[in-house]
């Protein structure tokens, strides 16, 4: 039963880890929360900016994996700089 109600919600296998402190850059929060899957951590996390008293958030989860959870969180950091250096402002457009 319980395959079943994680396909229908949409699980993929991994689960949430506990999200980490935020890392500040240039306006905006990285919170890391790396996913444990299959015995590695894959990369996912939260960017988050405070926009006229309104917290906006995107989420990321990207196909790398780690076996070190330190690594993970290295790497969250830095896929989460890309993309604020990419899009900066533009991510929050996309979350409803």
């Amino acid at each position: 039963m319980a395959g079943f109600l994680s396909k229908l919600f949409g699980s993929k296998g991994g689960s949430a880890e506990t999200i980490d402190e935020a890392t500040e850059y240039r306006g905006h929060r990285i919170r890391p929360a790396p996913m444990a899957v299959g015995g590695q951590f894959q990369v996912a996390g939260f960017i988050e900016k405070d926009v006229n008293g309104v917290t906006k958030s995107y989420r990321f989860i990207r196909v790398d994996k780690h076996a070190s959870r330190d690594d993970a969180v290295t790497l969250i950091v830095m896929k989460g700089q890309q993309i604020i250096d990419e899009q900066g402002d533009r991510i929050y457009d996309q979350t409803p």
